[in-house]
């Protein structure tokens, strides 16, 4: 499997889950879902993602940890990190940032712009 072409997810929601599959198969993209925040880390690690996918307002999911284990882990801080949030939660945006967040957009222009967002972290990380 080509790596550079796997995208790393980190998203509990099956709506957003399967818009964001929808919208990357065509543009030839794998999805692998990571289960929880400590498995994101070693899930990065063994698949060198082109990218990692995080839905920052996923309380199932706890995003900021899962950013936390990629960024703080020297071998993964350089895979890109996409996520969205609610446009609102002004302290969780500042939280992603703070923790080192590539690009973060609201729920809406994510969901418009799903595979260009993506293909523009990517392209900045290389």
């Amino acid at each position: 499997m080509d790596d550079r072409k796997t995208v790393l997810v980190g998203v509990t929601d099956i709506f957003f889950y399967t818009k964001i599959r929808d919208a990357f198969r065509p543009a030839g993209y794998t999805l692998k879902r990571a289960a929880s925040p400590d498995a994101i880390a070693g899930q990065a690690t063994a698949l060198a993602p082109a990218a990692i996918v995080l839905n920052m307002n996923d309380h199932g999911f706890n995003a900021p940890d899962a950013l936390k284990a990629v960024k703080g882990d020297p071998a993964c801080q350089r895979i890109p990190v996409l996520a969205f949030a609610n446009h609102e939660e002004v302290d969780m945006w500042r939280q992603a940032k703070a923790l080192g967040i590539d690009k973060i957009v609201s729920r809406n222009e994510f969901s418009a712009r799903t595979l260009p967002l993506l293909e523009e972290v990517i392209n900045r990380a290389d």
